[in-house]
């Protein structure tokens, strides 16, 4: 019985074995045709390869091929994966004529096919060309794959345009997509083609009408040969036979052929060198703007700072420059935009990152110019944009604590000497001096050594305690979304108290907040208006309510009398709010 077994088992994973082995054969539509007919001959394997090799096909004339037919299908749960190479051949002598063996290589591999004989008689009365209709329909189809550029260099636009080609001797009916190209190490971007236009074009020499199915952008993101898979169809297809209907018309079968467009090799350029310090990847051609909404506001008030690259290029596969500015300065995270279109030359249009800024103190603080680089197409060459440095003037406010030099109005005072300056320094000293014991066995020696033993499982328990709150996802965005919140909020905190000014901060960094998650102006800021763009976000009823509600608070306590307990009240509703906000937004 276990030798049964064992056998069974030995003879399961030789079959294993032999299924995963790579399979290259030939075969032929007919072993025996008369001198008049014509023969198929199909190279097929399981495995995709490079540099297929047909025979020489001597003592035959080549009258159709090579055809390429891809197929993939699911077998209880396993990928089966078919490419077969079709050739139509018409004999030219008599006898027993032999094709030769064909040749590819997969995975670094040669593979050959078997030698396979044919008998050639004499020409027949009534030749039979078992697959005419098919070998018309591969004839007279042809699905081409267009690229713009063969040798792009690294994040340069290629453009791949798919053509199918339909002789005027057949027509087409209908067509699926039965495998759609992959663009490994490529960014891609399909183009929508509104409506499929019948166009006149040749192919190989001979008219042909032929239709756009699909136009995508490339960006290649790694250097060397890039391979660009194929398009497969399968399409219906209307030939002429031979037959003929009671009027004499000729009568048309439909064929069901499958159609791919062959692989596209791209070799990818580096680069050159002597890239800038600050290029983050850019390629095309690009202008740096740099503007503010404001140049002079007060202290506690906002204005928007807007990075915008605009141009033609890889747009979204690249870095902004960030934007600093003095500590005095409150300076927000940025809001990403994107206004880019794409057309058969690439991306085009603006992308931009827009700052909130919230000055605290008196003064003119510059923000410094900024750099982009990129490298240009057309010229070959990296080319260096800067902006200019804005100053930001804050009218009024509390004083910075670095005056500026140009504060020339200060009454000057001279300070009196009388003599008595440096009575804290004693010059006369009474120093005794301090024995000690011997430094090895003593308290402060041992402390020394079993102190950092001891502070080991402190430091593991440490270690562990971080990476929970490191991995408490949930709770880090809580956190975080706390301390935004307060945050916005912390001018409004230092004037609890003040019933007027508190209030006032209070609005003020509500609007601060909505402008940078929203990208809108105080003039913007209804009520009815923040109440539909909340609900646009997705923000649930109670969370915009408890918002709309502080806002009519800040408006009542101009005119009514609040307590301390009811501005701390509304302090805390407003950081529970913005936190609840910010994690729904």
């Amino acid at each position: 019985m276990k030798l049964k077994y064992l056998i069974l088992s030995f003879l399961l994973c030789a079959s294993g074995i032999i299924q995963a082995q790579v399979r290259f054969e030939a075969k032929v539509s007919r072993e025996k045709l008369g001198i008049n007919e014509r023969l198929r001959v199909d190279f097929e394997m399981n495995e995709d390869g490079d540099n297929f090799n047909p025979p020489s096909f001597e003592n035959f004339t080549v009258v159709g091929g090579p055809n390429q037919k891809i197929s993939t299908s699911f077998i209880n749960g396993k990928m089966e994966y078919s490419k077969t190479y079709s050739f139509y051949l018409q004999p030219k002598k008599k006898g027993n004529l032999t094709i030769g063996q064909a040749e590819i290589i997969i995975d670094d591999k040669t593979y050959k096919t078997s030698p396979l004989k044919v008998e050639i008689t004499s020409a027949v009365d009534k030749p039979k060309d078992g697959d005419s209709t098919e070998m018309i329909a591969e004839d007279n189809l042809h699905l081409v794959a267009e690229v713009s550029k063969a040798n792009p260099y690294l994040n340069e636009a290629i453009t791949v345009v798919y053509k199918l080609y339909v002789s005027p001797r057949i027509s087409v009916s209908n067509w699926r997509e039965l495998d759609s190209p992959k663009y490994n190490d490529f960014w891609s971007q399909s183009i929508d083609i509104q409506q499929l236009r019948v166009e006149n074009g040749e192919y190989d020499g001979e008219p042909y009408r032929y239709v756009v199915l699909r136009k995508t952008i490339l960006y290649p993101q790694k250097t060397g040969e890039l391979n660009i898979e194929p398009l497969t169809l399968s399409i219906a297809v209307d030939v002429p036979s031979e037959r003929r209907d009671i009027f004499g018309s000729r009568i048309y079968k439909t064929v069901n052929k499958t159609v791919a467009a062959n692989n596209k090799k791209i070799n990818v350029k580096p680069l050159p060198d002597g890239k800038p310090a600050d290029f983050t990847g850019a390629v095309g051609k690009f202008d740096l703007n740099v503007t503010t909404s404001k140049s002079e506001l007060n202290a506690g008030e906002s204005l928007q700072a807007k990075v915008e690259i605009r141009g033609n290029g890889n747009l979204k596969l690249f870095d902004l420059p960030e934007l600093t500015a003095p500590s005095s300065l409150e300076m927000y995270d940025p809001e990403r935009r994107e206004n880019v279109s794409t057309n058969l030359s690439g991306m085009q249009g603006s992308i931009s990152q827009t700052y909130t800024i919230v000055p605290t103190r008196q003064g003119k603080y510059p923000i410094p110019a900024l750099s982009f680089s990129y490298f240009d197409l057309a010229t070959g060459t990296y080319k260096t944009l800067n902006s200019k440095e804005l100053l930001i003037n804050v009218k009024s406010g509390p004083l910075a604590g670095n005056e500026p030099s140009g504060m020339s109005g200060v009454n000057k005072q001279t300070i009196a000497v009388n003599g008595n300056q440096f009575r804290f320094i004693k010059l006369k000293t009474d120093l005794n001096p301090i024995y000690s014991e011997s430094f090895l066995g003593s308290v402060a020696f041992w402390g020394a050594l079993v102190l950092p033993l001891a502070a080991i499982p402190l430091f593991i328990l440490f270690g562990k305690k971080r990476e929970e709150r490191a991995n408490d996802i949930k709770g880090n965005r809580i956190r975080k979304a706390d301390k935004l919140a307060r945050k916005y909020l912390s001018e409004a905190k230092r004037n609890l108290g003040d019933q007027k000014e508190f209030y006032l901060s209070l609005e003020r960094s509500m609007h601060n907040y909505l402008k940078a998650k929203l990208n809108i102006q105080t003039s913007e800021m209804s009520k009815d208006r923040i109440d539909a763009l909340l609900r646009e976000k997705g923000v649930d009823d109670q969370t915009n309510a408890s918002f709309i509600s502080l806002l009519e608070s800040c408006e009542f306590a101009r005119y009514t009398p609040a307590s301390s307990d009811a501005m701390q009240q509304d302090y805390e509703k407003a950081v529970s709010v913005i936190s609840t906000l910010d994690k729904q937004l």
